[in-house]
């Protein structure tokens, strides 16, 4: 209980955490940045980590002068697009096996909602998951687990990797610092993490009905 409090905690208060840990740590907090973003992208076990709201707050933090965006943005970008790669290869070697419906991570729904991503959006899910909590750490996975061929798969995690880290970052750098913005911080995590999940609340929703009207859930019919 007093792990999830603390989690909890540094989720309402990222900016607040975020200033700590780069005036603790200096130049090292491009690094565990770096590590935070390649993690929540990179390990399936990790899907909890912040992204969206860390962006933010870190391109927030880079319009102080605190951190250099410039060099944020090129790091951040790789430890992305260098996270799906690894997770990509790791679904690849181990396959969809490791999926259990009473897991507490590798829950086969959460398997399910990307395979039906994939088979909605087919390639194009690498770029729009990029968007979307929990199904941006599984669409690497299971595209690897796939055997999704990998030239494709790197155009659209490069295109997505690019995108999902310059709308963010950026976003909190000219955003970020706006009195308004700053005096509401919790309020405009929650709005971050809220528009994150939207897509995948609808089609949640649209499963369910399809499921009333008698219709099949398997991803190949989604």
């Amino acid at each position: 209980m007093d792990f999830l409090l603390q989690v909890l905690d540094f989720f309402r208060h990222l900016d607040t955490h975020l200033a700590e840990i780069v005036g603790r740590y200096g130049g090292w907090a491009y690094g565990i940045l770096f590590a935070i973003i390649f993690c929540e992208t990179g390990l399936v076990v990790t899907p909890i980590l912040p992204g969206d709201s860390l962006l933010f707050a870190a391109g927030a933090i880079a319009a102080t002068g605190a951190i250099d965006v410039r060099v944020l943005w090129v790091l951040l970008t790789v430890a992305a697009i260098l996270g799906d790669t690894v997770n990509y290869w790791i679904g690849s070697a181990v396959g969809l096996r490791v999926f259990k419906e009473d897991a507490k991570v590798l829950k086969t729904a959460y398997l399910r909602r990307t395979q039906a991503f994939f088979a909605k959006h087919g390639g194009k899910t690498i770029i729009l998951a990029r968007f979307i909590p929990i199904v941006r750490t599984y669409a690497p996975f299971v595209a690897g687990a796939s055997s999704m061929n990998y030239a494709k798969f790197l155009t659209y995690n490069v295109v997505g990797g690019v995108l999902w880290i310059t709308l963010f970052l950026l976003g909190g750098f000219f955003f970020g610092n706006i009195p308004f913005v700053k005096e509401n911080f919790e309020l405009v995590v929650i709005v971050i993490v809220l528009l994150s999940v939207a897509p995948a609340v609808v089609e949640l929703v649209k499963s369910r009905r399809a499921a009333r009207r008698g219709g099949d859930l398997r991803p190949d019919s989604v």
